[in-house]
């Protein structure tokens, strides 16, 4: 299967399925002498796992990160970091009454169709427990951009029709749906609690917003550091929409509205605004960074659908079993990891950009 490695200079491959013995990442270009350990990986997993709340799926699973190389004595090495977590609590029987139907809104029928086989076991590669991988990896990523003063935040925007006014952090922590809006997390709540009583789920927005980027990371042309961050959150599971900025409001704007003024502030550029939301030509312009991600309602209902099996008969299924009705909480430090893969990547890239820097690194 190709397609399991992410990066150019920082560079992922995650590995495993939902219901085999583990799953994991191995991590190529991390530099030495970033300090890591497994508490630092387990804080990122820890908010991904499931079971912590009624909005997120019953397995339970204490998802442990065991470091396999890459790292000694509480420092990376330079040689690639390995990630481990075991599976402990997959029921694959909970699946075998659909080994033979395509489920409404998964990747059955399309990964049958390109291999002519699949893992109907909660899904295999597709299912959302291969973003642990992920996860794993964004810990370090994040770890190195700190070092260059980098912060990441992501937070739940939206659940269905209930969208944040404010973004308060310590509000975020108080629900167990990430969102930094006390008020509207109550609502949110509310409306994720109807959907459950109809044996239904429901969707929303992640919004991620990096502070401290430099100007001029990125790429003007097909590695546009917007681009990549775009492929970055299309590539997880159910993830259906990307927009930076004002994104598609922009529409809705004249030039005069969207252009971002420049002004000289201590001896720096600086924008009044930030329509652009950090980006700029697909390079970083210094501002924040920030974007929005939008996920679609879990496709695991235990609702009478319309489907076939592969056999080519018409049928119905009602998906039974551990799955959460809404996504987005869990997707939260999702969108968070790869965002700091992709900017670990382009720090990493841009050492190239000058001349100067090479100075830098060889000359001092």
């Amino acid at each position: 299967m190709a397609g399991s490695i992410f990066g150019k200079w920082f560079r992922v491959t995650t590995w495993g399925e939902s219901h085999g013995a583990a799953v994991g990442a191995v991590v190529d270009g991390v530099p030495a002498g970033i300090p890591l350990s497994a508490e630092d990986v387990q804080a990122f997993l820890d908010r991904r796992k499931p079971g912590q709340s009624k909005y997120t799926t019953a397995r339970k699973e204490a998802d442990i990160v065991e470091i396999l190389s890459g790292v000694f004595e509480g420092q990376t090495t330079g040689t690639p970091v390995s990630f481990l977590v075991r599976n402990a609590d997959h029921r694959s029987a909970d699946y075998s009454n659909i080994r033979d139907i395509f489920r409404p809104g998964h990747a059955d029928y399309t990964f049958f169709e390109k291999y002519g086989i699949r893992d109907y076991r909660g899904g295999g590669r597709s299912s959302a427990r291969e973003t642990i991988g992920r996860v794993a990896a964004g810990a370090v990523a994040s770890k190195l951009l700190s070092e260059l003063g980098i912060r990441l935040l992501a937070y739940t925007r939206s659940i269905g029709p209930h969208e944040i006014s404010h973004v308060n952090v310590a509000e975020m922590q108080e629900n167990p749906l990430y969102m930094p809006d006390a008020k509207a997390a109550r609502h949110a709540q509310e409306y994720i609690d109807f959907a459950l009583s109809e044996n239904d789920s429901v969707g929303g927005v992640v919004e991620c917003v990096v502070k401290g980027v430099p100007a001029g990371l990125g790429e003007p042309v097909f590695d546009k550091l917007d681009a990549n961050l775009a492929k970055a959150m299309l590539s997880i599971g159910a993830a259906k929409g990307f927009e930076i900025g004002d994104g598609f409001a922009a529409t809705r704007h004249r030039g005069s509205e969207n252009n971002d003024p420049f002004a000289m502030e201590d001896g720096t550029v600086k924008k009044q605004t930030n329509h652009s939301g950090g980006v700029l030509g697909g390079m970083s312009d210094g501002s924040d960074i920030s974007f929005r991600v939008a996920f679609k309602p879990t496709p695991s209902i235990a609702r009478q659908q319309q489907t076939v099996t592969k056999d080519g008969e018409d049928t119905t299924v009602a998906i039974h079993g551990r799955h959460d009705p809404v996504i987005v909480p869990r997707a939260v430090v999702v969108v968070e990891s790869m965002a700091a893969l992709v900017l670990a990547d382009a720090v990493l890239e841009n050492m190239t950009a000058k001349m100067d820097y090479l100075k830098q690194i060889y000359t001092g």
